[in-house]
């Protein structure tokens, strides 16, 4: 065999595609690795602060004390947990089908925006801490009363990012289906409802957050009234008894359940948007 044919069977080595495998590799474990060495390592420098300068734990309760209390309330937790989760799901599902019914009244009706888009503003900058005592007042039952409470602090985002998709469709395309005599059904569904997917879903990833933070203020506000609700009523009532090893027990699962929220409404975006929008296709 000569040296010209050993070349030419030889495999054709791209070192810049090679190298471009190594660095997403390399990215790929980096989005995971990083955040759990800053976890790590602010965990360790908890515990070794409380350690050394002796805090007492009434005032900062260390790493193991609060894992310690997790496992040992986990009865009086989970349950709250489980609450707290049926709060959020149930104002964020509120949220998507009033938010949603509302922008599609908007976009097909002028006389429907103009009398309820001032009212939504309204809803949206007033704080639910200032609501949430006259709920109560009005609505016998508390959790009705806090679910009322986190709808209203959630529902804005997907009201107002789906009218903006709903009224983003091409004008081309609006004036194409124009003049083939497209109903007002097949307009909403082969021309607004895609344009206003990807809006939707940003406005879902923020309402996710939103409602979990209007179930804790509610909770919050209820809870001073010795209703106990969810997490937050078991975090407000542990402060009250020095119990700040529950506190922060409460504490971290609330933030757990916010994470959960989001990557649950990021991959939810990403199922959704991967195979056809700019913003979730990979390029080459």
């Amino acid at each position: 065999m000569s040296i010209t044919e050993s070349a030419t069977d030889a495999p054709l080595f791209d070192a810049e595609e090679d190298a471009r495998a190594r660095k997403e590799r390399l990215m790929r474990m980096a989005r995971w690795m990083l955040p759990s060495l800053v976890l790590v390592l602010s965990v360790l420098a908890w515990h070794l602060y409380v350690t050394i300068a002796e805090v007492p734990h009434y005032i900062l309760p260390g790493p193991v004390l609060v894992a310690q209390k997790m496992v040992e309330d986990w009865p009086i937790l989970w349950p709250a947990m489980l609450i707290t989760g049926r709060l959020t799901l149930l104002a964020l599902l509120m949220a998507v089908v009033g938010g949603v019914g509302l922008a599609v009244a908007f976009t097909q009706s002028k006389w429907a925006e103009m009398s309820f888009f001032p009212y939504a503003v309204i809803l949206q900058v007033t704080p639910v801490v200032a609501i949430a005592p006259l709920l109560q007042i009005y609505i016998d039952n508390a959790f009705a009363a806090a679910l009322l409470c986190a709808w209203i602090v959630a529902f804005f985002p997907i009201l107002s990012n789906t009218t903006i998709g709903l009224k983003s469709a091409d004008h081309n395309l609006d004036d194409l289906f124009t003049i083939y005599g497209a109903t007002r059904w097949q307009r909403l569904r082969f021309l607004y409802a895609p344009s206003a997917l990807p809006f939707f879903l940003g406005g879902l990833k923020i309402a996710g957050g939103l409602a979990l933070i209007g179930s804790v203020v509610a909770e919050f506000v209820i809870g001073r009234a010795g209703t106990g609700l969810g997490l937050a009523s078991t975090l407000l009532e542990a402060s009250y008894r020095f119990n700040f090893g529950r506190l922060y027990a409460a504490l971290i699962l609330i933030s757990v359940m916010g994470v959960a929220i989001f990557a649950l409404m990021s991959t939810i975006s990403y199922l959704a948007l991967f195979r056809w929008h700019e913003s979730a296709l990979k390029r080459e």
